[in-house]
């Protein structure tokens, strides 16, 4: 059992950016900035929960943090239709320079911040489980799911019955950077701090559960606790002798390039995905 809850431990910051990256890429926008919106979201959630007193607000801020990156990419890549892997990047590399400004700023530091009220794991390890049952709730069962569908697939068609689809993939991107966001809130607020970079390419494993579990939900969920369970692998070999560490710290990052390559040649994304243009 310790195990297992090590695993949804490890996995629960992949499973907030994971189905955020479901939601968004399901619209047809690229969700390359999903490390940008967790490294801000745990910023961000550090600043509140250190400024705010409660863990509470620190969640809060910690999803506007990531949806405020989101919004950027969104008005790049909806308004004036940027490339969406150039605006991802530069999602990625801005958030990267914001962090650190706003550390020397308030804290005098670039590395890390100073301990702030943490807690809150359980309820946040739970939601990361829900977040990939809602995102499935809403992609499946509601009128909203049915449109942001319509509009990954087929914009023109979507767009000739009415549907708005800049204001549909607004609402996805945007949704994606609050989820993604809650994803580093649980990185800060588990570690009491926030430090540089400390999301370390989190966000990018879980882009490649998106596309692991083939932009369906409940497979994503699937290929994010996969993921989280090399990583458990990883860390209970770290005292293994008999391993070189470097070789141990590899194991989900050549996990996560084994899984690509066998998948990524039989899997079908949104007709539109990366189409800025409609």
């Amino acid at each position: 059992m310790g195990l297992i809850f090590q695993i949804i431990r490890i996995a629960t910051p992949y499973l907030f950016a994971a189905a955020g990256g479901t939601i968004a890429e399901r619209s047809g926008i690229v969700s390359l900035g999903l490390e940008g919106y967790m490294l801000t979201g745990a910023c961000a959630a550090a600043f509140g929960s250190y400024y705010g007193g409660t863990v509470w607000s620190g969640i809060l801020w910690g999803a506007l943090g990531g949806t405020t990156l989101a919004a950027i990419h969104a008005i790049a890549t909806i308004r004036f239709r940027a490339d969406q892997i150039v605006s991802g990047i530069a999602v990625n590399i801005l958030a990267v320079g914001t962090t650190r400004f706003a550390l020397r700023v308030a804290f005098g530091s670039s590395s890390n911040s100073p301990r702030v009220p943490g807690g809150a794991s359980g309820v946040l390890e739970i939601g990361g489980l829900l977040s990939i049952v809602f995102v499935a709730l809403i992609l499946d069962t509601t009128r909203f799911g049915l449109r942001l569908r319509a509009v990954g697939e087929h914009p023109e068609a979507a767009t000739t019955v009415g549907i708005s689809v800049n204001r549909i993939r607004a609402i996805a991107v945007l949704a994606s950077g609050a989820l993604a966001g809650l994803g580093g809130t649980f990185l800060a607020l588990d570690q009491h701090q926030f430090s540089d970079e400390m999301t370390a390419g989190r966000g990018f494993i879980a882009l490649a559960a998106v596309i692991f579990g083939r932009w369906q939900p409940f497979r994503v969920g699937a290929a994010c606790l996969l993921f989280a369970a090399a990583e458990a692998l990883e860390i209970n070999l770290q005292g293994t002798s008999a391993i070189p560490s470097q070789f141990v710290a590899m194991i989900p990052y050549v996990l996560t390039i084994v899984a690509l390559a066998g998948i990524v040649g039989r899997s079908v994304p949104p007709a539109a995905l990366g189409k800025s243009g409609h």
